[in-house]
């Protein structure tokens, strides 16, 4: 990126843009109240319901009008997602998608975040024959050397340049990339790749797309304005599963489905068979040093303030509700993403709490069990169960006859992978019951299903199943190219998440039995104040306002 651009005026640790901050971000009187009366007994910290909307010139300074948390969302999208048009800013802002590649070329990636998931996905990447990794961004690269963990892709990326802020690879090394890569823990995708769709730059994004509900309705609007290929990083999408399911329900197999039982019943890194001292857990972890190759800072990116602790990094994040998305945002869409698209689900119309055991305001569930409920959808698609369970001991009720669930070999095991010890719990996976009678049973990623009634199954005409052109990468990268088209684009991810975005305040703030009504036109909480705050993400971090005006 040229000297003088978005980024003149950025160091690291310092805001983007020299202009004048935001004002602070108010909580109306009415929605506080309920927060505190809620807060006052559950610890829960307040979020904000409004934000500021950020009027960019061609001199960068900047006007602004505070508006309700649902004015402002609406407000983005009627005016095609962004308080500006490109035109009245400078290309930076509002640079169309790159076009495709000649024939033979390759793709240049910049990878933000390289370590456990992210290192994985870095050697895929490099697999595909079709990428060129031409940048690193990691927090743990504060330190030139960088943490001991992330040792494996410098060794074999020396050439590529090493940034520990996503925002000074942007600013330093913008022009050299094509593409991202992002595999960051799950609260700070959205800030990266915002920034990068707004740049044109092509996005994969590893799963959930982002942390709230409102952050994805954004990533949502700027894949329309961008036109930018994005890619969600839930691997089976392109495996054999989603082919099958696709074929299957297609050709009328899978059809006339009212429940679905989805499950992950491995051990998590909150539960306190692995961490027996957050049994009484009130409050998060004490300040420690922070170490000399970590940048701190650029970690939190637009969290709230928090102390740092070294219990925070290396996945265990996703065990805290302020930066992860827990067992069913890092599962579920791994497990029901093709029924979601290929059944047409969209969002849920009430999500019911039915076990929430060992809730805590601060780290996820013990165990949980929640009813999201669909209303049909036309034709051989009624109205809907879906179920989730998870927790050690939270095992679903399972359909006689199914056997073992099928484990698909690719499914990782670092940075927090099937544990494939708890021999005890069935594997990940899903029961798909048809009012038909028939029974579907399926693990997860790319593992197959398979029809429970041998009889009924060897009645059935069943459809031809293509294999893969190209595995998830591949399709990323050959997207890009302009000679495929992406899989698990936003447009299809995104209200995947959004749904488990739903679950994931019925756990945070739900009560056992009683539904949380959900309008999927308004995209509102209807009969929960507290549950509806929880739509919207809380006020960002001073210096880091502008992501949410890209």
């Amino acid at each position: 990126m040229p000297t003088g651009g978005m980024f003149a005026n950025y160091s690291p640790g310092a805001k983007i843009f020299s202009s004048p901050a935001a004002p602070p971000l108010a909580l109306p009187s009415r929605a506080a109240a309920s927060w505190e009366q809620h807060a006052a007994s559950a610890c829960l910290p307040l979020p904000s319901h409004t934000s500021t909307i950020q009027h960019f010139t061609t001199h960068f300074t900047m006007s602004y009008t505070t508006l309700p948390r649902r004015s402002f969302i609406k407000s983005l999208l009627a005016a095609g997602a962004f308080p500006f048009v490109a035109s009245s800013v400078p290309a930076l802002f509002g640079a169309p998608a790159k076009k495709a590649k000649a024939p033979g070329q390759k793709v240049r990636v910049a990878c933000i975040g390289i370590g456990n998931q992210g290192a994985g996905d870095v050697g895929q990447f490099d697999r595909s024959g079709l990428a060129e990794i031409v940048a690193l961004c990691d927090t743990e690269l504060k330190d030139p050397q960088g943490s001991k963990r992330i040792q494996g892709v410098l060794r074999k990326h020396p050439k590529a340049a090493r940034f520990s802020d996503f925002r000074e690879l942007f600013d330093k090394a913008g022009k050299t990339f094509d593409a991202v890569l992002i595999a960051t823990p799950d609260f700070s995708h959205f800030p990266a790749a915002i920034l990068a769709m707004s740049q044109g730059k092509h996005v994969y994004v590893e799963k959930p797309v982002a942390h709230t509900f409102d952050q994805v309705e954004l990533l949502l609007a700027a894949e329309k304005k961008y036109k930018v290929v994005t890619q969600m990083g839930n691997q089976g999408h392109s495996g054999a599963n989603y082919f099958q399911f696709r074929e299957w329900a297609g050709a009328g197999i899978i059809k006339n489905i009212t429940r679905i039982n989805a499950h992950m019943n491995s051990s998590r890194r909150w539960h306190w068979s692995i961490k027996p001292r957050w049994r009484n857990l009130d409050g998060f972890l004490p300040k420690k040093e922070i170490p000399a190759w970590l940048d701190w800072n650029a970690w939190l990116a637009t969290a709230t303030e928090h102390d740092f602790n070294p219990g925070y990094l290396a996945g265990e994040w996703r065990s805290w509700f302020d930066f992860g998305n827990g067992a069913i945002g890092d599962w579920g869409a791994h497990i029901f993403d093709t029924a979601h698209e290929f059944l047409n689900l969209g969002l849920p119309t009430e999500v019911v709490p039915l076990k929430l055991e060992g809730a805590n305001p601060f780290v996820f569930p013990q165990a949980s069990t929640l009813q999201f409920k669909f209303a049909a959808r036309g034709k051989d698609q009624p109205a809907l169960d879906l179920f989730w369970f998870d927790g050690q001991k939270n095992i679903p009720p399972l359909p006689s006859g199914g056997g073992a669930i099928e484990v698909d070999a690719s499914i990782p095991t670092s940075g927090g992978g099937s544990n494939k010890k708890d021999t005890k719990a069935p594997s990940p996976g899903k029961e798909i019951y048809s009012a038909d009678g028939l029974v579907f049973q399926g693990g997860s990623h790319a593992s197959t299903l398979k029809i429970l009634d041998k009889e009924k199954a060897a009645a059935l005409k069943l459809p031809p199943v293509p294999k893969s052109p190209s595995d998830h990468y591949s399709n990323f990268l050959l997207s890009v190219l302009g000679k495929e088209k992406p899989r698990s684009p936003f447009s299809v991810s995104g209200p995947l998440c959004q749904m488990m975005a739903l679950g994931i305040i019925a756990q945070r703030v739900g009560k056992v039995g009683e539904k949380i009504s959900f309008d999927a036109k308004t995209k509102r909480i209807t009969n929960n104040k507290v549950a509806d705050e929880l739509l919207t993400h809380k006020a960002p971090r001073t210096g880091w306002e502008q992501f949410y005006t890209l």
